[in-house]
């Protein structure tokens, strides 16, 4: 959503798209039907246009994506016929809130002005420029693919990722494809354009800052520093500023100020006695209180919620951490990284930014990072997240290029800089600017010295103009120039000591269990692909028959070798498939394997490690890609994974070196653990104490040792026990198993195997199910009359719009657990229990 102020008046009907220069490689029927035009959606883009027309098939589809490429060769015209009478404001602008990308705007056959830039809005006094009656607005847009390329020739390339020269233009660098991203790289609209119609005064922007301090005697007030940016239309005169504020009981505290004549800003104070603060969920509640802004008749709304936030990344005994805290309080981050969710980003709405909100918050997470090779995000996202409690950590969009310091780059940085800042520092989710995605790992790490022979790569931006504007603008916030990034000179971005990592070690070329040689005080990046839902990937791949390797199969998988690595990834944990089914279940499970493992490692050297954000919750297509929710809001198996992995209470058991494996070391080597121990994290507010029950039994559910032990746990702490040797030391570890089980159930079961499941002794039909019939789906009733390992229903291979409530799930001999299913058809039962694997099965 975009806020609109009440005097604009959007232009969204008649539009019609044009070719104004097509490549010879545009099909003959697309350019007949292109002279006569075809009508256009505003807000939209070009591709959505023409699909619409019948023009071309789903882009997403098989290998559509390769047929038309031409569409970013293509430069493109949007054009209108809108009528306009004269209501007697004193102002007529023509406002543009995102042109994506290059563009000339004109308005009755008059240039108006020229843009390149999407992160940004602009606005053109059009009063001498209009008509009364009849006005026909035309804006041509630069093939962007062309003028890349054509800027990259001019001024010399700069390194960068992927096949584009994406880093020449501030467009939204994914657009051009990605590892896991389809190549759509077009034109549009895609905000509102109109024309806004304002006398005297309007509100150009507002900065609402908050405070937080305690009061004397117990709670806190609250401080909002308001800062009020206005444009005149002529007069020069001093303009009254009222700001109101709303708190949740209906109570108002205001301030008044006035922008005397020669001055276009003010700052209004606020003091909000006894205030409500806002936490993140988990911590506390999410007060919001309204703020009204008027300047003389002018005004402007939004919503603000009092906190503190900081980033504390000082030295300490082990280098330095990554420590976020809101009100003062440490937060242990379970993150997931965000890329736009739908590769044309006009097709993402309100309900769908919720329905995303709604996978990562039922998942356990509390902090959403939105990577910087995709947009300054919506007010639609960021209220959803505001109303929730989720942080927000956003990167300004920059990601794994060089980018040029030049004019005139250097001043549409700053322009989008300064409104995407001011925009959306209302909003208390939002925690963190981060300058860039990996450009400071590349620079250090991947060779780019020399191919830029002394050329700037963008580093004024990140150490000079970003953090300059942010502090300028939001000293609320903290920043960060890049991600990874070790906070001192001479250092490795992407050290393990100091500040945060990226780990791409596991998955380009480690098996996943690598994630437990590190020790990273904070993961801001590291994932491993699978699959989507069979119904997903089956629906755009018709190789026949289907295969790993099929030629439609690989145009879905965008990774360097990622099918390759699919399969290096399961050897020495699951077996080889033995067809396309098992392949992606095995994928699938090992997946979901991957990242359980990783995290529960990383969550265990609490508090050293002080989050982690996976690489990634969703897709934008439909693809074999990192993410655990697929691009047609199937939740895959890791998705569950990650909601057991990411609870705020966790017990795992994990291997530890013993101090005498410590001692007995050489210097500055790392021990091989050499015993084995429980590790509870509570990451919750309240203490913990009680009993678990450790045993070791077979498969079969005879139990061979048994002990009870008490332990207590602080609150946002993590504590460590030995687990007794009778337990740890497996007789038959293809048979056996050890666990540990919470004594009122606030723990999950934390489960210790002592082989892979390519070596362990499983019974391949482990279950007994009973399917019933229940209003709108069904109930799958299990169980286990063995170990069966992560049993999950692959409820979309019968109704593609079915969902299950769980998955995942591991149930020991004798356990029972349902799952229901949700089907719009209405489909079988007995189709759904038929539709359940587990680990047994793939034996």
């Amino acid at each position: 959503m975009t806020r609109l102020p009440s005097t604009f008046r959007a232009l969204e009907q008649d539009w019609k798209l044009t070719a104004a220069a097509l490549p010879e490689a545009a099909p003959d029927e697309v350019t007949a039907a292109l002279a006569a035009g075809v009508d256009a959606s505003v807000p939209g883009e070009a591709h959505l246009d023409l699909r619409r027309a019948g023009l071309i098939a789903d882009p997403f589809d098989g290998d559509n994506e390769t047929a038309q490429q031409w569409i970013g060769d293509t430069s493109w015209q949007y054009a209108t016929t809108f009528r306009w009478n004269d209501d007697g404001s004193d102002r007529h602008d023509l406002v543009a809130f995102g042109l994506d990308t290059v563009a000339v705007v004109e308005l009755n056959g008059t240039e108006v002005a020229r843009t390149e830039n999407m992160h940004r809005s602009y606005r053109w006094d059009v009063r001498e420029h209009l008509r009364e009656g009849a006005n026909t607005l035309t804006i041509t847009f630069a093939s962007p693919v062309a003028e890349a390329d054509a800027r990259a020739e001019r001024d010399g390339t700069l390194p960068h990722v992927n096949h584009h020269e994406y880093n020449q233009l501030r467009k939204m660098a994914c657009s051009f494809g990605w590892d896991w991203g389809i190549d759509v790289a077009g034109a549009g609209i895609w905000k509102p354009i109109g024309i806004d119609s304002w006398s005297e005064v309007r509100i150009a922007a507002v900065r609402p800052l908050v405070g937080a301090s305690e009061r004397i005697g117990g709670g806190h007030d609250g401080e909002l520093t308001v800062h009020v940016d206005i444009e005149r239309s002529g007069a020069d005169a001093d303009v009254p500023i009222r700001v109101v504020v709303t708190g949740t009981d209906g109570s108002t505290h205001e301030a008044a100020e006035i922008i005397h004549s020669g001055r276009t800003t003010a700052v209004v104070n606020v003091h909000v006695p006894e205030v409500e603060r806002w936490w993140p969920i988990d911590y506390g509640l999410q007060p919001l209180y309204d703020v009204a802004v008027t300047a003389g008749t002018a005004g402007w709304t939004g919503r603000v919620g009092f906190r503190t936030v900081e980033l504390d990344t000082s030295a300490d005994d082990h280098g330095s951490g990554f420590v976020l805290k809101v009100n003062g309080e440490r937060v242990l981050v379970r993150g997931v990284n965000w890329i736009p969710d739908h590769a044309f980003l006009t097709e993402i709405d309100r309900d769908r930014y919720a329905r995303r909100l709604d996978d990562a918050l039922e998942a356990n997470v509390n902090l959403i990072r939105v990577w910087g090779g995709g947009i300054y995000e919506s007010d639609d996202l960021y209220d959803l997240a505001d109303e929730v409690g989720l942080l927000m950590w956003q990167d300004f969009p920059f990601a794994c290029a060089a980018y040029p310091e030049e004019e005139p780059l250097r001043s549409e940085v700053e322009a989008e800089v300064r409104e995407n800042v001011a925009r959306l520092s209302p909003h208390p989710s939002l925690v963190l600017w981060n300058g860039n995605n990996e450009i400071h790992a590349a620079w250090a790490g991947w060779g780019w010295a020399g191919r830029l022979d002394g050329r700037p790569w963008g580093d004024a931006y990140f150490s000079d103009l970003l953090p300059r504007l942010v502090a300028e603008l939001d000293g609320t916030r903290p920043y960060t120039p890049s991600s990874p990034f070790s906070f001192g000179d001479y250092r490795d971005p992407d050290d393990q000591r100091y500040g945060s990592v990226h780990i791409w070690d596991v998955w380009n070329r480690k098996d996943y269990r690598e994630y437990a040689s590190w020790k990273a005080r904070f993961v801001a990046e590291f994932g491993f692909q699978g699959p989507p839902a069979w119904s997903t990937l089956a629906g755009v791949v018709h190789d026949e028959p289907l295969d790993p390797f099929g030629h439609q199969m690989l145009v879905h998988q965008k990774a360097n070798l990622g099918n390759a690595k699919l399969e290096r990834g399961w050897k020495g944990h699951l077996p080889d498939p033995e067809s396309i089914q098992d392949w992606h279940w095995t994928t699938q499970l090992n997946q979901a394997s991957a990242i359980r493992f990783g995290i529960e490692h990383f969550r265990s050297l609490t508090p050293l490690n002080t989050g982690t954000i996976l690489w990634q919750l969703n897709d934008n297509w439909p693809v074999v890609s990192w993410a655990a929710v697929d691009f047609n809001e199937h939740r895959k198996p890791l998705w569950h994974a990650l909601r057991d992995a990411y609870a705020p209470r966790l017990a795992t058991f994990q291997p530890r070196a013993s101090e005498a494996a410590r001692a007995n070391a050489w210097e500055g080597t790392e021990p091989e653990p050499d015993h084995l121990v429980l590790v509870l994290v509570n990451d919750t507010g309240e203490d913990y104490t009680g009993a678990f029950t450790l045993t070791r039994e077979g498969f079969d559910g005879t139990i061979l040792a048994k002990a009870v032990v008490e332990i207590r746990v602080a609150a946002r702490e993590a504590a460590t026990i030995t687990v007794p040797e009778e337990i740890a030391v497996f007789d038959d570890p293809t048979a056996e198993l050890i666990a540990a089980a919470c004594e009122g159930g606030t723990f999950a079961t934390a489960l210790h195997y002592g082989a892979e499941p390519v070596d362990q002794h499983l019974d391949t039909r482990p279950l007994h199910v009973e399917a019933e019939a229940a209003e709108g789906g069904c109930m799958l009733h299990l169980t286990a009359t063995s170990l069966a390992r992560d049993v999950f229903c692959h409820a979309d291979t019968v109704d593609p719009a079915a969902s299950a409530d769980t998955g995942m799930i591991t149930l020991r001999a004798g356990q029972r657990a349902q799952i229901r299913i949700d089907s719009p058809a209405g489909a079988d039962p007995e189709a759904f229990a038929a539709a359940l694997r587990c680990t047994n099965d793939l034996l």
